[in-house]
């Protein structure tokens, strides 16, 4: 393990999480545990030989385990309790990034999971919720589900059922309404936003 040498708190978390690609395979975690080659798609261009490295140094270091999926004889990859603390952090991070995201993505990769971690993060360090509420999220030709509680919000895949309203609109949007760097009102006027049923909720949910 590299090791800076310092009696920091964060050097020493650094050194256990500051490698290329380490936290990216938490996030990946975050959503939920994963098998090796659920990984390896989640994390495009990341090497096969590298992220075995990475997921031995992170079990060593006891950040996640390997266990046996529910089919029983398939490994997948967990956080532990230590672990899964880092969702603070990472949703710090996030918050943090909101500047760098403006521009859009330039082509880079994308996957509609990863805004399972990030919508509830910003929302959730803007928006205060009175009531319980579910509304559907489309972009990308995926049905995503948003409910939002008085503990805080969290993105699933579409259940079916009924919903209050549906915003359709390209992942970068949906994340500058989260952020609070983009309102409905301009986003629906330039055609960037849909809105199918109840206006109001969606406002609710993104609050400006």
């Amino acid at each position: 393990m590299r090791s800076y040498g310092q009696y920091c708190g964060l050097a020493r978390s650094l050194e256990v999480v500051g490698d290329r690609w380490n936290l990216l395979i938490v996030r990946q975690l975050l959503l939920a545990p994963a098998r090796y080659r659920d990984l390896i798609d989640g994390l495009p261009g990341i090497a096969t030989n590298l992220l075995a490295d990475r997921l031995r140094d992170l079990e060593s270091s006891g950040v996640l385990e390997r266990r046996l999926s529910g089919e029983g004889s398939v490994v997948e990859y967990a956080l532990t309790p230590w672990g899964a603390e880092l969702r603070g952090p990472i949703e710090g991070l996030i918050r943090w990034s909101v500047p760098l995201m403006v521009r859009g993505s330039d082509g880079d990769s994308f996957r509609p999971e990863w805004l399972a971690l990030a919508v509830p993060a910003l929302l959730q360090a803007r928006v205060e919720v009175r009531s319980a509420v579910t509304i559907g999220l489309e972009f990308d030709d995926s049905p995503f589900q948003l409910r939002a509680t008085r503990s805080g919000f969290e993105i699933g895949p579409y259940e079916g059922g009924d919903l209050v309203a549906t915003v359709r609109a390209d992942p970068t949007y949906i994340l500058g309404l989260a952020a609070g760097a983009l309102t409905l009102d301009d986003a629906r006027a330039i055609g960037l936003v849909e809105v199918d049923g109840d206006e109001s909720v969606v406002r609710t949910v993104f609050a400006a």
